[in-house]
């Protein structure tokens, strides 16, 4: 039997990450939303390992909250170890990485949602979905209906979950959750395709039970920095990790039991990911390895679980625990959670446009792990953009596309709905062409005007980021026209720096272009310098030190961004253009790409068939067609 229960704006389906950011974002943009997830105890988990942010992750949560998002904020909020990694490298592949109290940042999340004008969180598990006059129809399995004008599909690991430790396999989500066991056939029956992935976790286990003496101890960074803009209370580490190697023994223990691993055994049918390979994996896949690193990291602070990073597996329980004790300062481990694989279907995300909706199902969106990435921060950039869109839709606003060049987020999404995946997609600073552009510096400057455009970007934080970009503007103009004469001080300076003393005057801004001068360098020769905060400072010190190739680079986007305005017709049928290649057409056909410079990016369309489609263009604007 079924009730109705409440007709709304957006209904979102999962509270995870995706879920999360989605949710609130539809909400604050004044859109009735109910957010339903199957466990409320599990809104906002972190069923793998307890952090924020990282490589390229970094990047997603700076730009998440610079457009309005909640993720940087309850990251810092929870905060109990920060890193920046990558500083021996240039300033664009830096990224920030919080090791966050778990079950404080899921309170946190919560009482966000719960707090909500215009949200209702709700425990349900939603058991069908189907499209009725416009409009969408969610069921749960107590039988209450909702009409909603939006659907977002964030699902995570929950939709057909199945658990694998050795030869046990059971039907779960994480973590010992249910899992969404109805909701996939209604998705086949509706016509939406599905895949099957996997990932995995590694074991928790018991602080006390850790030999700590022959550990590399792994300090947090002075001082912490924030992801978030707003966040403006000094943090602070309070917890240390530890660094640990596994060896011949583990791998021998790995080998001998590689056969009851369901990984190679058959059991598991879904793809792993490629970046994020279990310990099993990786001793197979590099047997010239004679040693693999772990990090040992606290799970909270009122919590005696200790994550064992870079040691997922599969294999059986008994065998987990025998080859975690190989391993320095684990030798007499008591393992508190066993590591588990997990396998989950998710959409081909082939079936969405540029702004997470389905192509074939208006008013239906997918985002996270459903749209076959991996990661917190992978799935909570997706949230908030299909929750923006959505809420965009019921109000009859303009869609908000992000494009590759303005943002790692639009990165995202144009490798996802032009790409596709084979396995679960992770975030990677290589993956952009423009990454000298898209540092997490300034994820502010090119994202925090969109935010308030859209109305995320409070009128406080509008006002904080003006100031910030109009003391900027001023100091680059201070630097570009304020000469140092060639004393003894500043030429003291420059050779304990490693660079050339000089003999005339010298503007600031040629000073701080020289890569071993740093602005905090030039202090005490600096005397008319004005208070700046370490934000501005840096980058400034960034853009003149880049000036040349951020130059390139802007000129390389304005060229893809001329592409890009060559609008591809919704109709156009690829099979009909002459001269372009079948694969071409096919994977045309299939993609349904929005622009010339999404078909370039289409796998299988080669430059020629692009020349094809763009003499076939020209031809029909000339036709006037």
């Amino acid at each position: 039997m079924t009730y109705f229960a409440q007709e709304i704006d957006v209904a979102v389906i999962g509270a995870g990450h995706a879920g999360i950011e989605a949710g609130l974002a539809a909400a604050r943009l004044g859109c009735r939303t109910v957010v339903f997830t199957i466990n409320l105890d599990a809104v906002g988990n972190c069923p793998c390992n307890p952090s924020i942010g990282g490589t390229a992750k970094g990047h997603l949560v700076r730009e998440i909250d610079a457009l309005g998002g909640e993720m940087g904020k309850t990251a810092d909020e929870c905060t109990i170890q920060s890193r920046m990694l990558n500083l021996g490298k240039g300033p664009a592949v830096h990224s920030l990485r919080a090791q966050i109290d778990r079950s404080l940042y899921a309170r946190v999340m919560k009482h966000k949602l719960e707090l909500c004008d215009n949200l209702e969180l709700r425990q349900a598990e939603i058991i069908d979905l189907k499209p009725i006059d416009g409009r969408w129809e969610v069921t749960t399995r107590l039988g209450a209906v909702y009409r909603a004008a939006a659907v977002i599909l964030c699902t995570g690991t929950f939709l057909g979950g199945k658990i694998f430790v050795g030869e046990v396999s059971f039907e779960s989500g994480p973590d010992g959750m249910f899992p969404s066991a109805f909701l996939p056939d209604r998705l086949r029956e509706l016509g939406i395709s599905l895949r099957r992935f996997k990932t995995g976790t590694p074991a928790r286990v018991l602080r006390a039970s850790i030999d700590y003496a022959n550990l590399e101890v792994q300090q947090g960074d002075e001082p912490v920095i924030p992801f978030s803009y707003d966040t403006e209370e000094e943090l602070t580490n309070k917890e240390v990790c530890y660094i640990s190697w596994t060896n011949a023994e583990t791998h021998r223990v790995i080998r001998d039991n590689i056969s009851r691993s369901p990984l190679y055994s058959g059991l598991i049918e879904g793809v792993g990911p490629r970046y994020c390979p279990s310990i099993e994996d990786k001793v197979i896949r590099f047997p010239d390895k004679d040693r693999h690193q772990l990090f040992i990291e606290p799970c909270g602070l009122e919590t005696e679980e200790m994550y064992l990073q870079g040691m997922s597996s599969s294999l059986p329980e008994e065998v987990q625990v025998k080859f975690y004790r190989t391993i320095p300062g684990l030798e007499h481990v008591q393992l508190m959670r066993s590591a588990y694989a997990i396998e989950y279907d998710c959409c081909d995300p082939l079936q969405l446009d540029a702004a997470l909706e389905f192509r074939d199902f208006p008013g239906l969106y997918g985002a996270g792990q459903f749209n076959g990435s991996s990661g917190y921060e992978e799935a909570a950039a997706q949230g908030l953009v299909a929750g923006i869109n959505a809420a965009r839709r019921v109000q009859g606003k303009k869609r908000l596309i992000l494009d590759r060049a303005g943002s790692y987020i639009g990165t995202l999404i144009d490798d996802l709905v032009t790409k596709g995946v084979t396995d679960p997609y992770r975030m990677m600073t290589s993956r952009s062409e423009y990454r000298l552009i898209l540092r997490q510096d300034n994820a502010d400057e090119r994202l925090t005007p969109i935010g308030r455009e859209i109305g995320l970007i409070s009128d406080g934080r509008w006002e904080k980021f003006r100031k910030k970009q109009s003391e900027k503007a001023a100091e680059l103009r201070r630097v570009s026209g304020t000469t140092l004469p060639p004393t003894e001080a500043l030429n003291n300076v420059l050779v304990s720096r490693g660079t050339t003393p000089v003999s005339t005057g010298i503007k600031l801004s040629e000073l701080l272009k020289r890569p071993q001068i740093s602005y905090a360098d030039l202090t005490e020769v600096d005397s008319h310098r004005p208070e700046l905060s370490q934000a501005v400072q840096e980058s400034v010190e960034i853009q003149l030190k880049y000036e040349g190739y951020i130059k390139r680079q802007l000129a390389d986007i304005e060229e893809m961004r001329r592409v890009e305005r060559k609008v591809l017709p919704k109709n156009i049928d690829y099979r009909e253009i002459r001269g372009l290649r079948l694969e071409a057409a096919e994977k045309l056909e299939l993609v349904r790409p929005e622009n010339l410079g999404q078909a370039g990016r289409v796998s299988g369309v080669s430059p020629a068939d692009i020349s094809v489609l763009m003499i076939w263009l020209a031809s029909k604007e000339e036709r006037g067609t």
